[in-house]
């Protein structure tokens, strides 16, 4: 788990569940947790989850829970 704070990430993954979520995998590109690798549950996504591979992102974690943008 990562610790509070921003981070910049990398879509390397995205992956439909069964229970209509999608699994995407990211991976910190910055700072000390460079290249780790993350997952978190994203739900009411429109569109093909393939289409965010290699899409940059910022993951915010507060709290212990993490939101991505």
């Amino acid at each position: 788990m990562l610790a509070d704070g921003t981070y910049d990430a990398l879509v390397v993954d995205a992956e439909p569940r069964d229970d209509g979520a999608v699994s995407i995998d990211l991976t910190v590109v910055s700072g000390p947790n460079k290249g780790e690798v993350v997952t978190v549950l994203a739900r009411n996504l429109a569109g093909d989850p393939v289409d965010l591979l290699g899409v940059p992102a910022t993951l915010t974690v507060a709290d212990g829970a993490p939101s991505l943008r």
